[in-house]
């Protein structure tokens, strides 16, 4: 007699058991079903499709292919940054097609004048030369002079400021050195030395009085 009742207590807490693990609704042909009743309760939310039988519910699959999904996306987005061509930096200088006569006779430049801040620079040996100004260079300060007759200018590579006749003056775009060529801006160059410049196209006409 104690037996059985010891089996009959037995029995039903296990009835009780599977129903606290359980929570409403029938299940599929699959073991699972929609919760529809109580979801929170259970941990779920409205709607969700879960498995009885220790099966993945369908959210958690679609979160981990959402999350698969969302990686290749950044890793693509990577991808595609890094096969981006970078910017192609400006160039500091071009070549000048400019041609430049002093009275008449065109002046031969070994290296092509070149063209800086919308400047036109020219090899200071052969333009000096032409112009028949004498020059002289300091090594320890970096310093251009050019002299002809009372005239004279003090250049210094890498700088815009130069000095005209005892005046200084802002240019454009400072002397540059080149591959051992120096560069001088032509204007300044021609009008410091007390010389007149006109230009027709890309030809400079240099007017020398003698």
């Amino acid at each position: 007699m104690r037996f059985k009742v010891i089996s009959s207590l037995l029995a039903i807490f296990m009835i009780f058991a599977t129903v606290a693990s359980a929570h409403p609704g029938r299940t599929d042909a699959n073991g699972g079903h929609t919760c529809r009743t109580n979801c929170a309760k259970w941990g779920l939310k409205q709607g969700e499709y879960h498995y009885h039988n220790g099966g993945s519910s369908s959210s958690s699959k679609s979160s981990s292919s959402s999350s698969s999904s969302s990686g290749s996306t950044k890793k693509s987005n990577k991808s595609s940054t890094a096969t981006q061509k970078k910017a192609t930096p400006k160039p500091e200088y071009t070549t000048s097609s400019i041609q430049v006569k002093v009275n008449g006779s065109k002046v031969i430049f070994t290296d092509s004048p070149i063209v800086m801040n919308n400047t036109n620079l020219v090899p200071l040996r052969e333009m000096a030369k032409a112009l028949k100004a004498k020059t002289s260079w300091d090594s320890k300060t970096q310093t251009i002079t050019i002299t002809k007759d009372k005239y004279k200018l003090i250049f210094t590579l890498g700088s815009k400021k130069v000095k005209v006749n005892g005046k200084e003056v802002t240019l454009q775009a400072a002397p540059k050195e080149i591959k051992g060529t120096t560069y001088i801006p032509l204007r300044v160059l021609v009008e410091g030395l007390g010389v007149s410049l006109t230009s027709s196209g890309n030809t400079l006409t240099v007017k020398v009085k003698e």
